[in-house]
């Protein structure tokens, strides 16, 4: 006779990593940079690093697993030289392009000529 209680599955995290192809990630990353918060980057290129794993990813920077560990945590802010390492391990590279247009930008105001 059933008791009335019902056990439900346990829930698994979600990874994003789970479903990204090695294709798209430089869409991914592109993504995340597109609105300019500099609090994505970091997160995406520890998504990014899980596609690969870490070890092969300090195998293919020359960095050590400890420092693309601490320098993609929430607390890393990584430097550009860490930064180009990790993209060129995807082979991938730093470009900069202008803003797409977003809406009519406001120009810096000019100074009066006296």
């Amino acid at each position: 006779m059933p008791t009335g209680k019902t056990t439900k599955p346990a829930s698994v995290p979600f990874r994003a990593a789970a479903y990204l192809q090695a294709d798209d990630i430089p869409g991914f990353l592109s993504e995340a940079l597109y609105d300019g918060d500099h609090r994505a980057l970091p997160l995406a290129l520890r998504t990014v690093a899980d596609v690969l794993g870490m070890t092969t990813l300090a195998e293919r920077t020359g960095l050590s697993r400890e420092t693309l560990y601490r320098t993609l945590s929430d607390k890393g802010n990584p430097r550009l030289d860490t930064l180009a390492a990790i993209l060129s391990a995807f082979g991938l590279c730093i470009a900069v392009t202008p803003f797409p247009a977003r809406g009519k930008r406001r120009s810096k105001p000019t100074r009066a000529a006296a």
